[in-house]
């Protein structure tokens, strides 16, 4: 098993937030990508983050996976994402992406793979 799998998701949490920021992106935007992605919103998402919840069971009890994550390819640590085979890697890599994408000035509705 990979260690970023007991890694408290509040501990990277903060470093996605100081990317975005970094590119003159908010919080507010990172918020709603984990959203879109996993289902959490504010006060489930602050618990997660209060508890420490480690990835594995971050993704594990996601309220609802969004089914359009599929839509996520391209490379993220020299991977492509939509090779992953293990799910827990693939959902991290899925949510890397998507921050990178938010990073490089991708707009919001893209990101979310709306048309």
């Amino acid at each position: 098993m990979h260690r970023i799998y007991k890694m408290s998701f509040a501990s990277v949490y903060p470093l996605y937030i100081a990317k975005a920021e970094r590119k003159g992106r908010t919080k507010a935007e990172v918020d709603a990508i984990i959203t879109w992605l996993t289902g959490y919103n504010g006060k489930k998402l602050q618990a997660v983050l209060d508890k420490k919840t480690d990835f594995e069971t971050f993704f594990a009890k996601a309220p609802k996976l969004n089914p359009a994550r599929k839509l996520v390819t391209g490379v993220v640590c020299g991977v492509r994402v939509e090779d992953i085979i293990e799910p827990t890697m693939r959902e991290i890599r899925y949510l890397d992406k998507l921050i990178d994408e938010l990073a490089k000035g991708k707009a919001m509705k893209k990101i979310l793979r709306q048309a």
